[in-house]
């Protein structure tokens, strides 16, 4: 259902005296009676978690290590509607814990709330500010519903398998975008004083089977793919919690993993909060608890009485169930959930749908573009609008990151596929009114895109097509193609890429505005004048998309992730599936290991549809005059410096993406370190300087060596690439390292 490395050093927890708890240490160390009075604010969250921890009984540390829902939660609505909640201790004045899903807004049963788009969406604004905006709009609207825990950054690197029915919720295939975004969600969300979380830690990266997937990676390929997603997000945002994920990893279940919990997450990253279970993903007591595992949910299988039994039987040390206990408490002060009671409030809903549509006219991407786009209100007299209700609203992703949007939905088909447990919701944003909107005096007419026939007939007669098509994803299921065939939705099926086709041969003005999660393959591309991906648009999708194809906003998303030109150039082209529901399954990730999305396009020699970083707009960039400086002593970095202009006739922004090609012994492909968004208006150029330093959280100059178990700076030559996308790149220079 559900990861900053600043260091932090931790100040060792007392002993309790005489209040059942015996010793208490976070790392072990010198103990001593807690403080008469509780140490003030500016001690620091390991002094004042310290205090409690010694004040507190037995059964109340217990207390805090599992969820308060009743064993069959899934048929119970708890506390203020979320999807978990553990009850506080009254009489130590430690607050109840409220959870809740929000990866693009307020998710689960707490109430109608921003409907953002995407998360795949902010990714593709490449933009860390407008990451911040979307992220301060979770916590905000979680604190205004009294929710103090979000269980939304996922950063799964859905990259090794797009078909992934979460990729919408996740931010990417490249670890160093998708992580620096990720940090800013979780940063803006614990700057509402509510607790951040990242999730699935680690290499969740399909949705079938992922109870029993069992992922065989080498230590080199996790550290500088999916792990590297959630160090930068650990380090880079302060997050206090991180959700441990369902599959095996190399034979051992994720929350039970203790090279992953304890020596990189604990151990390497200096993690100071705590790791709770995905919902229902502890399997043990003393194995999860000594492998690192603080905090069961949403129940207490394992760490209720079982934990108290094994702590008692020396199994489990009490130093260890005082440490899980420190840790969760630590994030509560951390987080400023003690020192800032929430005051349940009404959500700023003008506000936050404002920054709602801004997210997805920075986030939507123009991917095809024959002089068709921006529409002139001027002169067009009939437009026809076709396909995927665009006559009353815009899709969603469903699962646990759905959420109830503000009005409600504008239609709920239910659960469209067995076995789906989730509801495919559509935004009340209506397309076809905001298009109407735009041309008062043309004749904008729908069709529902059901019959091919009739569609084709309404776009005949009118001056531009616009065809919606749509592939609705979600939690605990992974998508059956990356065509728009529609086969989840029954009944009907409809062919949507038949429906393109036969509207594009009636009307060479066609475009095509696509909703969906993540790559698509078109196989109607060369037949239509422009295509434009919006993503799951969100609670404003409607205006946006509008504003879009009018010219009113001029495109400047990039793609996050590769969109291959078939499912047969993914490293597994068929989805690895389970023999049943309990045996785990090999998910071989050794194949691409390291190279991961673009890199592995790259290394295969493969062309793909759309690479990752591309992006059109209506006016035309040009990036030249580069200078490299480059440190190569003490702590390597080099800075990067370009001229960019804007050749064409608007205003508009380029996103100027720098990679760096390591040397040939590290066997690796070219990778992204760096990128700056630039705004200019017509003819302004601009000067933009990029740094890149060794020692960011990101290691952009670095390998894994796995003899030293650490990132080293292979000595060779750098070569440093620059451009707007992973394959529109010009050398911008090289360096020597010794």
């Amino acid at each position: 259902m559900r990861l900053q490395t600043a260091v932090f050093s931790f100040i060792l927890i007392v002993v309790a005296a005489g209040c059942g708890g015996g010793g208490s240490s976070n790392q072990g160390g010198i103990n001593n009676p807690p403080p008469i009075s509780p140490p003030p604010p500016s001690a620091g969250a390991d002094a004042r978690a310290d205090y409690l921890v010694g004040l507190m009984t037995q059964d109340e540390k217990l207390q805090l290590v599992h969820g308060g829902a009743a064993t069959d939660w899934w048929n119970h609505v708890l506390p203020r509607g979320g999807g978990g909640w553990v009850p506080g201790i009254t009489r130590l004045g430690i607050p109840d814990l409220y959870l809740a899903d929000g990866s693009a807004g307020l998710g689960n049963a707490v109430g109608q709330a921003t409907a953002l788009p995407s998360s795949m969406a902010s990714a593709a604004t490449w933009d860390l500010n407008e990451a911040y905006k979307y992220g301060k709009v979770i916590g905000s609207e979680m604190r205004a519903y009294g929710i103090n825990v979000n269980l939304g950054g996922n950063v799964n690197n859905t990259g090794r398998e797009p078909r992934s029915g979460r990729t919408f919720e996740t931010k990417g295939e490249d670890p160093i975008l998708a992580g620096k975004i990720n940090a800013q969600h979780l940063k803006a969300i614990q700057d509402q004083y509510v607790m951040a979380g990242i999730k699935h830690y680690a290499f969740n990266d399909q949705e079938t089977g992922r109870t029993t997937a069992n992922v065989s990676i080498d230590e080199r390929s996790a550290r500088e793919s999916d792990l590297l997603a959630f160090e930068i997000g650990v380090k880079d945002s302060g997050v206090q919690s991180v959700m441990c994920s369902y599959n095996l990893v190399n034979s051992v279940y994720g929350c039970e993993n203790s090279f992953q919990l304890n020596t990189v997450l604990k151990q390497d990253w200096a993690f100071p909060g705590f790791v709770m279970s995905d919902w229902d993903a502890t399997h043990s007591t003393v194995n999860a608890a000594n492998n690192g595992l603080d905090q069961e949910q949403p129940e207490n299988l394992y760490y209720g009485t079982n934990l108290k039994t094994a702590v008692q039987g020396g199994q489990v040390s009490q130093t260890r169930l005082n440490d899980m206990t420190h840790r969760i408490l630590r994030a509560m002060y951390a987080a400023g959930i003690f020192d800032h009671p929430i005051t349940v409030q009404p959500i700023d809903a003008t506000g936050d749908a404002a920054i709602a549509q801004e997210v997805e006219e920075q986030g939507a991407v123009l991917l095809k573009n024959s002089g068709v786009l921006p529409l002139d209100a001027t002169q067009i007299h009939s437009i026809a609008v076709i396909g995927s209700h665009a006559d009353i609203g815009v899709l969603s992703g469903g699962g646990s990151a759905q959420v109830t949007p503000v009005g409600g939905a504008a239609l709920d088909e239910g659960t469209p596929c067995p076995p789906c447990w989730s509801h495919a919701i559509w935004d009340p944003s209506s397309p076809l009114n905001a298009i109407r909107a735009k041309v008062p005096a043309a004749s904008v007419q729908f069709d529902p895109g059901t019959n091919a026939a009739s569609a084709a007939t309404l776009a005949a007669a009118s001056d531009a097509a616009i065809v919606f098509v749509s592939q609705w994803a979600s939690e605990g299921m992974d998508v059956p193609s990356l065509n728009f065939t529609d086969v989840i939705h029954t009944p009907p099926i409809i062919d949507q890429d038949a429906l393109v086709t036969a509207v594009a041969g009636a009307n060479a003005k066609t475009i095509v505005v696509m909703e969906n999660g993540g790559p698509q393959v078109t196989p109607w591309l060369a037949s239509v004048g422009g295509v434009l991906e919006a993503w799951y648009p969100g609670q404003k999708g409607g205006e946006a998309i509008a504003n879009i194809l009018f010219g009113d906003v001029n495109p400047s998303g990039k793609l996050p992730m590769t969109f291959p030109a078939s499912v047969n150039d993914l490293p597994r082209p068929t989805i690895a599936t389970p023999p049943d529901s309990t045996t785990p399954f090999p998910v071989d990730y050794t194949i691409e290991g390291f190279n991961v999305g673009y890199k592995w396009y790259e290394k295969q020699g493969l062309t793909p549809l759309f690479p990752f970083g591309f992006g059109l707009s209506y006016t035309t960039f040009a990036i030249s005059n580069p200078i490299l400086t480059a440190t190569t002593s003490g702590t390597p970095s080099f800075q990067l410096t370009v001229d960019v202009q804007n050749t064409g006739m608007r205003a508009g922004a380029e996103v100027v993406q720098v990679y760096l090609g390591l040397p040939a012994s590290t066997g690796e492909s070219k990778r992204l370190v760096g990128w700056q968004k630039v705004v200019l208006s017509t003819g302004q150029l601009q000067n933009v300087a990029i740094q890149v330093n060794s020692s960011d959280s990101s290691h952009p100059l670095s390998y894994w060596d796995v003899a030293s178990h650490a990132w080293v700076v292979a000595s060779g030559t750098y070569t440093v690439y620059v451009g707007n996308s992973s394959r529109n790149l010009t050398t911008a220079g090289t360096f020597t390292m010794p």
